[in-house]
């Protein structure tokens, strides 16, 4: 399913609810098209002169913008003559850009992101519209200042569209010419699967993608390669064509075509572990990777860059938390391959080489990731064991299972640690 029409992700849960997104294709007219890519444009200018202005705000005075300074802002924008345009699109997605411009500045002051970007015309464009500005009538959308019914394709047969109740709708555009209707909707939340009693410890890594303490092998997909390659081609015959031309335009459309497949490919393969291991364990241990600190070696940035361990990680959580499972995240310094799973050996020191070794200690042969992966399990306290191993763990989701002892990184030393 490497095209998927339609992905359902849920956002957060609070009370016995939950909050749905159901995303599906859209097919506007041309009259709808022309409206709605006014629309992003005017969310575009609205964002970029807002983020403009935040930041020689800040630079020159040391103080942060408000919400409702922005909003004032936002009132005295519509007022110049270069900007009277503002006022010709639904005013709702412009509040909305700069709701979504203040939570981004939040996250980032709490050093949860990074610094929000300026958007651009290029990238996927989006426009996102509350309750005061659509309409859902017997499943039928009808959006602010846009003409007729926005014509989308529903994938949910156990989904009664037209009993549809959307807090809010994001209407986007992908690269590729695409366009797809987002409905965030509140459910009632799902009855959490029955408790299995299984648990596990899983290493993610490249050689194959996950290895599960249970000794079962995840690859990676082996039709990622050949979507590559022809992400490749496309690349290629892009460069060869004149800048500005249309033809280059044309390969510019395919190369977004191309690079959407590998997407949704990679996206749905890790939609289908994170499920199976959500129904399968209780509790689950990982890895607290730093994704983005392990692609600055130029050696295995693009193999790391394509496993997609961040968007795991990410999927995991929540679907965790939505079936009543826990997720235990085990310190990234704990060496959980240089330690032997059987009696504790730890070892100074184990090139990446090195697939199977024997231990020093008890003479036990391991697997480097299958050992890795038990460790793992043994860290997070899922599983008991005579290796004497502790490490920093957090739980997310349900927090049903006891942290490790808290330890300080130590230097590596030969012999059996010391609790």
């Amino acid at each position: 399913m490497a095209d998927a029409p339609s992905t359902m992700t849920v956002l957060s849960g609070w009370m016995g609810s939950v909050r749905t997104a159901y995303r599906c294709r859209a097919y506007p007219t041309p009259e709808q098209v022309v409206v709605l890519s006014r629309t992003f444009g005017c969310v575009r200018v609205v964002w970029n002169r807002t983020l403009a202005a935040r930041r020689a705000r800040y630079r020159a005075e040391g103080r942060s913008t408000s919400y409702a300074e922005t909003d004032r802002a936002l009132t005295e924008m519509k007022k110049q003559p270069d900007l009277a345009f503002l006022g010709e699109v639904s005013s709702v997605p412009l509040q909305q850009t700069l709701r979504h411009q203040h939570t981004a500045m939040t996250a980032f002051f709490q050093k949860r992101a990074r610094y929000p970007r300026y958007k651009s015309r290029h990238g996927r464009q989006s426009a996102s519209f509350t309750r005061s500005a659509l309409r859902m009538r017997g499943g039928n959308l009808t959006l602010g200042k846009t003409p007729g019914v926005l014509r989308f394709v529903w994938s949910w047969p156990g989904v009664d569209v037209a009993g549809l109740d959307p807090t809010t709708v994001t209407v986007s555009r992908d690269p590729d010419g695409r366009w797809f209707v987002t409905f965030a909707v509140d459910i009632e939340a799902p009855v959490a699967p029955e408790a299995t009693g299984q648990v596990v410890g899983v290493d993610l890594g490249l050689t194959d993608f996950a290895v599960l303490s249970t000794g079962e092998r995840i690859p990676h997909p082996k039709h990622m390669e050949r979507r590559e390659r022809r992400l490749k081609r496309y690349q290629r015959m892009m460069a060869r064509r004149q800048k500005g031309s249309a033809n280059r335009a044309k390969a510019k459309r395919k190369v977004a075509r191309a690079y959407s497949r590998v997407r949704h490919a990679r996206r749905d393969f890790l939609h289908q572990q994170s499920t199976t291991l959500v129904r399968r364990f209780d509790a689950i241990a990982v890895e607290d990777l730093a994704v983005a600190n392990m692609v600055r070696n130029r050696s295995l940035a693009r193999s790391i860059s394509r496993t997609g361990w961040a968007e795991f990680r990410t999927l995991l959580t929540y679907k965790a938390h939505r079936d009543g499972r826990t997720l235990a995240v085990v310190d990234r310094w704990y060496p959980s391959s240089k330690t032997c799973s059987a009696c504790g050996h730890l070892l100074a020191t184990l090139s990446l080489g090195t697939r199977h070794r024997r231990c020093p200690g008890c003479g036990t042969r391991h697997d480097r990731d299958v050992n890795a992966a038990q460790n793992i399990a043994v860290a997070a306290g899922l599983v008991e064991t005579k290796n004497a191993c502790g490490a920093d763990v957090r739980h997310e989701g349900s927090p049903s299972v006891r942290s490790a002892v808290n330890q300080e990184p130590q230097p590596a030393r030969v012999g059996i640690p010391r609790v």
